[in-house]
């Protein structure tokens, strides 16, 4: 049988099969590894494969879930794959690593009282965002139902604990790192919508209104920090596309949109001074995430930011396309999957 290829403007066939072999080499990577574990203990000191033996790759337990996440999303992407020596690499990856007796004990893992914030809120959005990238690729991948089927107990445990601390958070966290809330809420709408769950769908949509709804003017001169990789300003107008009707966005980005001297912040990309430094090579995936919000945001915004907008979503990825590929370890452990967001992901 001839599986189609899909149309993706932007992800070249030969830069999708870069990423993909950057990700299988990447999940099977074991050092450098940075262990997020609190020891309570002698007991508790343990090497990262003994308690993360689906993510003990990619240099930290979150990159390699999102790296499991891109393979996942290439191989739906490129289904002709599927009969290739590259497709049958990423195919034997994922039954390696996502088998129901390794998902068994990544999910053990939350039970341990001090795990009570491990990849709050960020490993659990890259989760949610792998389960909806499976589910996906099952359509026409059937060995992904299994996959899904495995890691499904997981993604249940990292809704159970956005349901459990959404109701306590009582203010957003808009620092552009890891514990960004508009990025957790943006990626765990698509686990709601893909998977109809309502009550999750409500919960993230009140909150996004109650954090951001009534934001003005904001600041984005203030941005960069030094170690972002996301826009905290960008990241939650992405989110309220995502929560309000077209006219209700387009009421609200203008209350929001910054006036036109900080937002010229947002239009033009980011330098990096040190790409082996683990903080400051954050700043090539902000280009990369900044192209993935515009992108996201051009089809709602008003017709003078049309040019601006699309020059700067060119502008980013021409600036760090080419560190997701290659470079220094400490941007090619996870920018490809923020290449990949900015390219193509919905």
């Amino acid at each position: 049988m001839t599986l189609p290829t899909r149309k993706h403007s932007g992800l070249s066939a030969e830069l999708a099969a870069s990423f993909a072999r950057l990700a299988l080499s990447n999940i099977t990577q074991a050092y450098p590894y940075k262990l997020d574990h609190v020891l309570t203990g002698l007991e508790d000191a343990c090497h990262p494969r003994d308690v993360h033996p689906a993510f003990y790759g990619s240099y930290d337990w979150h990159s390699a879930v999102h790296m499991h996440w891109l393979l996942a999303r290439l191989l739906h992407l490129n289904p002709q794959w599927q009969t290739t020596d590259l497709g049958e690499k990423i195919m034997h990856a994922l039954c390696a690593h996502l088998t129901p007796a390794h998902m068994a004990i990544e999910a053990a893992y939350f039970q341990r009282p001090s795990a009570a914030t491990f990849e709050r809120t960020y490993g659990w959005a890259w989760v949610l965002k792998l389960q909806t990238a499976l589910l996906d690729l099952a359509a026409d991948c059937p060995p992904a139902g299994a996959w899904a089927q495995a890691v499904q107990p997981l993604a249940d445990e990292m809704v159970a604990r956005y349901q459990a601390f959404l109701p306590i958070a009582a203010y957003p966290i808009r620092a552009g790192t890891h514990a960004n809330s508009a990025f957790a809420l943006l990626l765990a709408l698509d686990y709601a919508q893909s998977t109809q769950h309502f009550a999750l769908r409500k919960l993230l949509t009140q909150k996004a209104l109650q954090w951001f709804g009534k934001d003005q003017r904001y600041p984005a001169n203030y941005e960069p920090s030094g170690d972002d990789f996301l826009s905290g300003g960008l990241m939650q107008a992405a989110l309220m596309r995502r929560v309000v009707d077209g006219c209700s966005f387009a009421d609200w980005w203008a209350v929001f949109c910054p006036a036109p001297h900080a937002l010229q912040t947002w239009l033009s990309p980011v330098p990096v001074s040190d790409r082996s430094d683990a903080k400051l090579s954050h700043l090539d995936g902000l280009n990369l995430s900044r192209a993935w919000c515009w992108r996201l945001l051009l089809p709602e915004l008003p017709a003078k930011f049309q040019a601006p907008v699309q020059s700067a979503i060119s502008d980013h990825l021409a600036a760090a396309l080419p560190q997701a590929a290659s470079g220094n370890y400490m941007g090619t452990h996870w920018l490809a999957s923020f290449a990949v967001l900015a390219l193509v992901d919905p």
